[in-house]
């Protein structure tokens, strides 16, 4: 238990750059449907700057002020200052401030630009639900979520599909293109602008949502790997998944943006918006975990004293 876990960062620089280049190639393709004119490649070129900027360096602070959330003392939440501590030696690495948030739907989160200026932000529902044991787990992943350098790949990704989005929008209402253009171009600029204004935020999206879900499933893994107890994770994932469906949080422009970096999908839903869920199905998470309880332990997994009853939303 003294060794120090070795941190995998499943290829996140290289995840960051990418996403960057297509964010930006997107916000240049917006700038071309426009016109590509010069006075306006100086504005495009600033929005993208500023938004990469703002959610690299303000990230934690916009997450935890957009959920209300306050910072808390040993004194005032001694068991998970005894945790974080504790898997955050094994790791190796800083330990994050810690935060708690007044809401009663179930959840937790982590945010930060580096391991040295991270935070884990715990909601008081989670607080209620989860026994010590299933604590641990979850805070597990959420210390993976900082170690492997993915919370500043979500915060980009987020503000970035923000940005967009509303670049994408706004075509619809200034259009673009040059006005000295014939009629059969000015058609085809027309369609494009159309096209662009509705693809541009769903690819921006997509691009969010890939990058988000795959991230769960990485942290999932190497947070119980940290602890060494997948299952505490799966019953954890298995009340929180129950929590949210009977209280879950109302959408606001807040907390929509730092939905993707919580541990659950925060807002109710099933059918149509599970393709658009920033989260993988919980059942799925619940299967690989308790699949890797299995191969940790060598045997088939009984008597855990839970059964799992997830809403396949």
């Amino acid at each position: 238990m003294n060794a120090k876990m070795r941190v995998h960062g499943h290829c996140n620089g290289l995840k960051t750059t990418l996403l960057f280049a297509l964010m930006w190639a997107i916000i240049m393709l917006i700038w071309l449907c426009t016109g590509a004119s010069r006075n306006t490649l100086g504005i495009y070129v600033f929005i993208g700057l500023a938004t990469t900027f703002g959610s690299y360096w303000f990230s934690d602070k916009l997450a935890i002020a957009s959920m209300g959330a306050h910072e808390v003392s040993e004194q005032e939440a001694p068991q998970i200052y005894q945790i974080v501590r504790e898997l955050s030696a094994r790791a190796g690495k800083p330990m994050p401030r810690i935060y708690i948030a007044p809401t009663e739907s179930p959840n937790a989160f982590a945010t930060g630009r580096n391991e040295r200026h991270a935070a884990v932000c715990c909601t008081q529902g989670i607080l209620r639900i989860l026994n010590g044991r299933e604590l641990r787990g979850v805070l597990g992943h959420e210390l993976m979520h900082v170690y492997n350098h993915d919370i500043l790949t979500s915060a980009i990704a987020s503000a970035m599909a923000s940005v967009i989005s509303y670049l994408g929008y706004s075509l619809m209402y200034f259009g673009g293109g040059s006005r000295d253009r014939d009629e059969s171009s000015g058609l085809i600029g027309a369609i494009g602008v159309v096209l662009t204004a509705v693809l541009a935020p769903i690819g921006a999206s997509l691009v969010q949502l890939a990058i988000s879900r795959t991230r769960e499933y990485d942290a999932d893994e190497d947070g119980s790997r940290l602890t060494g107890d997948p299952e505490a994770l799966a019953s954890a994932l298995n009340k929180i998944s129950m929590g949210v469906d009977a209280m879950p949080m109302q959408a606001t422009a807040g907390n929509q943006s730092v939905a993707a970096m919580m541990i659950a999908n925060p807002f109710k839903g099933g059918g149509f918006s599970r393709l658009f869920s920033t989260h993988p199905p919980t059942a799925d998470r619940i299967s690989r975990l308790m699949q890797m309880s299995r191969e940790m332990h060598g045997a088939q997994v009984g008597g855990t004293g839970w059964q799992t009853q997830v809403p396949m939303h």
